[in-house]
């Protein structure tokens, strides 16, 4: 079990933290201080997340489908009972379920993937404000991709949704200033299971195409998190921060 840091007085919740991006931001923030509140939908990975992040009463886990209003409604509604407070979202929790064309896309799939990355986002924020930082203000941060801001061939559905992502922080960041930040981050590859199929058995090959040389880690997303969840960003609300290793570079070369 991780050794805890000093109680920084704030807390967190993080959809989605089981592993990968979602893991790697709630690790971040432990590290700095907060309390931290996960979600999954796998109960026994949630379990095995919470006590590699020190569990006890800093770190707290609740799993359910992220796009399951009642699943919403307890996490916040547990966050609240044991932290009493939610200073800072993180909205990680997404899915990927199609690879191919969207003239070939079945429009069911497209509603389950819009419903898991987009509306579950939402609704969390809708609990979220409702609970805590109505009131008390704070900040929220989406996880994107790059997939949403350039042509993504055959995961053009996982692009659109996350291209709705940057927009949703958009309005909600109008909507709920001056009281509550939200800012969003648009990573290119990282090495999760998540993206495991993007560079699995050519890494070298993929990590080629970007000018620092490597592909992503969860730290890097974590690291870019915390800035935008402290007061080092306090001036900042309503931006896209794009983490992608230099990779847009080349796209607009």
């Amino acid at each position: 079990m991780t050794e805890l840091p000093p109680d920084s007085g704030r807390a967190a919740i993080v959809t989605g933290a089981s592993r990968g991006i979602g893991y790697g931001i709630a690790e971040a923030l432990v590290a700095r201080g907060d309390r931290v509140c996960i979600t999954g939908r796998n109960e026994d990975a949630l379990k095995e997340a919470v006590e590699r992040l020190g569990g006890g009463d800093r770190v707290i886990g609740v799993a359910g489908k992220a796009h399951d209003e009642a699943h919403q409604e307890a996490a916040v509604g547990r966050a609240m009972e044991a932290f009493g407070r939610i200073d800072h979202l993180v909205n990680n929790a997404g899915t990927n379920p199609v690879f191919g064309l969207l003239t070939d896309l079945d429009l069911g799939v497209a509603r389950k993937v819009y419903e898991t990355n987009v509306l579950s986002a939402l609704g969390f924020a809708q609990q979220t404000w409702r609970a805590w930082q109505q009131e008390n203000g704070g900040s929220i941060v989406n996880i994107a991709s790059i997939a949403g801001i350039a042509p993504s061939p055959f995961i053009a559905a996982y692009g659109m949704s996350k291209a709705a992502m940057v927009n949703l922080t958009v309005q909600l960041a109008a909507e709920m200033a001056p009281k509550v930040r939200v800012n969003s981050i648009a990573p290119a590859v990282v090495k999760t299971k998540f993206a495991a199929a993007l560079y699995e058995g050519r890494e070298e090959e993929a990590a080629a195409a970007y000018p620092m040389q490597r592909l992503g880690v969860p730290e890097d997303i974590g690291g870019a998190a915390v800035f935008l969840l402290s007061d080092q960003a306090s001036w900042i609300t309503g931006q896209n921060l794009v983490v992608d290793g230099g990779l847009m570079l080349k796209a607009g070369a």
